[in-house]
């Protein structure tokens, strides 16, 4: 069972990651906008963000601002965005975690996002020069304040979730590590996850399967399993991967980016793909 926030907020069974609205190689404003907007008319209602999520030195909160116009007068969508990484625009990636710059991170956030309240507000990444217990205590700040109402942690190991469990209770929402068909290694974080009763944000879920059109059969010669079965199946490894990843657990949302409006929408038509026993077999 998914947490009861998530679960409260009728939240998709596949998010949008938005972040290659925004990065190096980004598209223009109207199809970034076109994009979010086909996200919505497949039925996602769970962007995921950040406020290092541009290209450019300067440009902090580029994508949380793409997402504000796009979702103009739009209430009945989770944005989830996170603090605590930065892009000096070199392409490179620093993390600061104090108490202090996760306070005015989210604050700058929510002025971003044009929102009282940030509905689902992550630590991107645990700062190896801060105590964890302070940076998640920063989260439970702002809980205690409104500023969000739910929080998350991003980059994690089964520890750090146990002890960000004992400091924020129920206000922790949500568990964002990396997990796909090529990188498994936070399959026991995944299980503890369902365990609590946590979601399970899984990024780059797509890791391991070629970049074939989501818009059509993956070709079997890309030589792997998930190939094979979107052969079979007449769809694309892509959307055999996502409901792969919905399989795993019910904790599971899984968040492909997407750049074009047919990839999300592709990517959203995964939620209505079952796979049979002997399929997830093959699959691993």
């Amino acid at each position: 069972m998914r947490h009861r926030f998530i679960a409260t907020n009728a939240v998709s069974a596949i998010g949008l990651g938005a972040m290659p609205l925004s990065i190096e190689h980004r598209p223009d404003k109207t199809r970034a906008i076109a994009t979010i907007h086909a996200a919505l008319n497949a039925g996602v209602t769970l962007i995921d963000t950040a406020d290092s999520y541009h290209w450019h030195a300067g440009e902090e909160g580029h994508n949380e601002l793409l997402i504000a116009r796009a979702l103009a007068r739009r209430g009945d969508v989770l944005v989830a965005t996170k603090g605590g990484r930065g892009r000096p625009g070199d392409g490179g990636w620093t993390v600061t975690a104090t108490p202090e710059h996760l306070k005015r991170a989210a604050e700058a956030s929510a002025r971003r996002l044009r929102v009282d309240a940030i509905g689902l507000y992550q630590l991107h990444k645990p700062d190896p020069a801060v105590p964890w217990a302070e940076s998640v205590g920063a989260l439970r700040d702002l809980l205690d304040a409104g500023t969000i109402r739910a929080a998350g942690i991003s980059n994690v190991t089964t520890a750090q979730v146990l002890e960000a469990r004992e400091i924020l209770g129920d206000g922790l929402a949500s568990v964002q590590n990396r997990y796909s068909p090529a990188v498994r290694d936070s399959e026991p974080v995944l299980a503890l996850c369902t365990e609590l009763g946590l979601a399970f944000l899984p990024w780059s879920p797509l890791g391991g399967i070629s970049r074939s059109s989501l818009d059509g059969p993956g070709p079997a010669s890309a030589g792997t399993a998930f190939h094979d079965v979107a052969a079979e199946r007449g769809t694309s490894a892509q959307q055999i991967a996502l409901a792969w990843l919905l399989a795993r657990s019910p904790a599971v949302i899984p968040i492909p980016g997407a750049s074009r409006p047919a990839s999300i929408t592709a990517s959203a038509q995964a939620v209505d793909l079952t796979l049979s026993a002997d399929e997830l077999a093959r699959l691993g």
